[in-house]
């Protein structure tokens, strides 16, 4: 068994919280994280399940150090063979705060030192460690004096799910869009729309999310190479995760958007997930937009306006919103945008907000529920 963490963007930890205890585990959410325990296969069907965490990474070792000698014994105390096979590419990354081993590169070197000697004498090496085999993605974060040293399981962000084959300009990670559809009050047996839909990132996770589809499912992970794990971990949780997939349960799933040449590049990413069938997508200006459909929801990410001199044409696309999307009072409609007077060009107060970071950029997700009958 593993000490895990499963790392997130600030903001929603509760939902990795709940997406890890629905898969089963007991949880502890900390700031930017969720621990949990489990072994090799779950390791694999944590990276291939979840829909909004960044990494899976096994946590090696924990221990507090206010100098570079303790922080040195303690790590090379770690029986790291365990982990590394001798011929181990093993990077260092590195992180501190409000520690007094301040200096982040000196953490890392010290760190990478110590896991050099407890190598060469558990294997026996006189002369320099050849780091020509698989890689192991380590980290060293020390926060006030507290040292963890982590191995990354994952590789690549697991909001690289793989599908995108192409994007358009200020792309939403894909879970970050997982998030935004899990937020809402959304059932798969109840329409969904995105009015901006870009790339078409919210409408595949929202469709994926309906299918019960892994979101890592066509990805691979840096565990698969790890030599202490079994080999066949990653394709049983895959071959598990494909007869767990629902591909027959009748949606109603939109996604529109003003730019054309954006439509196409959605069509094409949702394609590439084997999703194009389940969308339907259509070019149409916010202010031309309506529909027949009731009870629905719309998740979306409209334009945000960082740019001097883009405001005012922003502020406008709001109004329109607001007057085109009015007399659909059975709706729920959620969007993202970090102009906080979003409300005010929109013309109407949101039920609830709440505080989430896209990328780097604060943003609030605003939330106007639908009117019950």
């Amino acid at each position: 068994m593993f000490n895990l963490i499963a790392t997130c963007a600030a903001g929603i930890e509760s939902l990795v919280k709940r997406e890890l205890t629905d898969l089963g585990y007991e949880v502890q959410a900390e700031n930017g994280r969720i621990r949990f325990k489990g072994d090799g296969k779950d390791i694999a069907k944590t990276n291939l399940w979840l829909r909004t965490a960044d990494r899976i990474k096994i946590v090696v070792t924990e221990f507090d150090a206010k100098s570079f000698d303790e922080l040195f014994d303690q790590t090379t105390a770690i029986p790291w063979d365990q982990y590394l096979p001798m011929d181990a590419e093993f990077p260092v990354e590195g992180k501190s705060q409000k520690s007094t081993l301040h200096s982040v590169p000196d953490v890392q070197a010290i760190v990478k030192k110590a896991i050099v000697s407890s190598l060469s004498a558990a294997y026996h090496r006189h002369t320099r460690l050849p780091e020509t085999g698989a890689k192991y993605p380590l980290e060293v974060a020390i926060n006030k004096d507290h040292v963890m040293i982590t191995l990354d399981t994952t590789g690549s962000s697991l909001f690289k799910r793989g599908y995108r084959v192409e994007k358009g300009n200020a792309p939403m990670k894909e879970n970050m869009a997982a998030a935004l559809v899990m937020l809402t009050n959304w059932k798969k047996d109840m329409p969904f729309w995105d009015p901006f839909c870009g790339s078409g990132t919210i409408p595949i996770e929202a469709t994926m999310i309906a299918r019960n589809i892994a979101p890592g499912f066509n990805r691979n992970f840096a565990f698969e190479s790890f030599q202490f794990l079994d080999d066949n971990l990653a394709q049983e949780a895959r071959d598990e995760a494909d007869s767990l997939a629902d591909y027959d349960s009748e949606l109603e799933i939109h996604a529109s958007d003003i730019d054309g040449s954006m439509i196409a590049i959605a069509k094409r990413n949702a394609e590439e997930v084997g999703l194009l069938d389940d969308i339907q997508f259509k070019q149409v200006a916010i202010a031309d937009f309506k529909t027949e459909l009731s009870g629905g929801v719309i998740v979306s990410n409209p334009p945000y306006g960082q740019r001097m001199g883009e405001q005012e044409k922003v502020h406008q696309i709001y109004k329109e919103m607001g007057k085109a999307l009015a007399p659909m009072k059975d709706w729920s409609k959620y969007f993202i945008t970090s102009d906080l007077d979003f409300e005010k060009y929109y013309g109407q107060k949101a039920t609830k907000k709440r505080k989430l970071y896209n990328g780097a950029i604060r943003a609030d997700y605003f939330q106007f529920w639908a009117e019950r009958k």
